[in-house]
């Protein structure tokens, strides 16, 4: 009676363990994904980081043989989409695109963002370098940063500035440094400060190459943000080029996962994306859309070049004494 006992009691262990072993990180790891996985953007659709993580999204799908879809949660500066990105299951279903606003300016912005931008996420490929122009309205009589340099000091308390992202503003305040006074009107996203600037209800715009390259020949893009001219932007000057030496800022994407997701996701994650990246549709898609392309990092260079940006930007925004919206 007591051996019959004992054998019902191991086929029960063995029964308890397989069940285990049928929901362990291990399986889930070898069927990844079985099931469509999203990419969060903490900006409203047409950002330039939406822009590109759709690109990716579909690249990815053909990739992972599973959908892969974006999910726009914008709000609080991106805030609002980098948490729900923070609290995300770490299974590898949940994404997060990370920005340089998101993930280098707001926590030196803001004193609660509600996440931590480097316990909360591991980093998994740098995707692309995203420079920002400053334009005119077609009604402002400027064409270059010079002239628009001119303008503003000749009326000093005149014009403004659609802004629709944290770095536009950081780089407004940094015009602001230089003795450029000029005024930001901060819009939810790029399709309603262009609309702004478009309909000449603001007269100067700042905000990312890839979103002004959208209306080539109706804005008028005075400037770009890069150290070099950008193939993207012919005929349009550097800002250091203009009259304010060493003025240069760049934003930048990276594909991010919540802590904790198992190794060998992020592995297959960042393999399938170095194979994307490497593409030469994908170069060419993103000089097309106005990125540039980012130089390949291994995880622990990421990392480290990461925990830079934040250093960086946190100085360029106590320097220009930038405040939270």
């Amino acid at each position: 009676m007591q051996s019959l006992l004992r054998r019902t009691l191991l086929k029960g262990c063995t029964a308890v363990a397989a069940l285990a072993a049928l929901s362990s990180p291990a399986l889930a790891q070898g069927e990844w994904p079985s099931k469509p996985v999203r990419i969060i953007v903490a900006y409203p659709a047409g950002q330039s980081t939406d822009i590109a993580t759709r690109y990716f999204a579909e690249k990815l799908t053909h990739a992972l043989g599973q959908n892969v879809f974006v999910e726009n949660r914008p709000g609080a500066s991106g805030n609002i989409g980098t948490a729900a990105a923070a609290r995300a299951t770490p299974d590898g279903y949940t994404l997060v695109m990370g920005a340089n606003g998101t993930h280098a300016m707001n926590p030196a912005l803001f004193v609660n963002p509600g996440f931590d931008a480097e316990k909360d996420f591991d980093p998994i490929v740098l995707t692309a370098l995203i420079p920002f122009a400053i334009s005119a309205a077609p009604n402002l009589p400027v064409n270059s940063l010079s002239d628009l340099i001119a303008l503003a000091r000749s009326k000093p308390d005149k014009l403004d500035v659609a802004i629709p992202s944290v770095t536009g503003q950081l780089v407004l305040e940094m015009l602001k440094q230089q003795n450029v006074p000029l005024f930001p009107v901060k819009f939810k996203g790029s399709a309603d400060a262009m609309t702004a600037a478009l309909g000449g209800h603001v007269p100067v715009l700042i905000d990312t190459v890839a979103a002004t390259r959208t209306q080539l020949g109706k804005i008028k893009p005075l400037a770009v943000t890069t150290l070099t001219p950008l193939a993207s932007m012919p005929g349009v000057k550097t800002v250091s080029e203009q009259g304010l030496p060493n003025f240069t800022l760049t934003a930048w994407n990276v594909l991010m996962v919540p802590k904790g997701v198992p190794a060998p996701i992020q592995a297959r994650l960042g393999a399938e994306m170095k194979k994307i990246l490497e593409l030469p549709e994908t170069h060419k898609a993103l000089a097309d859309l106005g990125f540039e392309r980012a130089q390949p990092k291994t995880t622990a260079e990421l990392a480290t070049w990461l925990q830079a940006e934040r250093r960086n930007f946190a100085q360029l925004i106590q320097a220009a004494q930038m405040k939270p919206e």
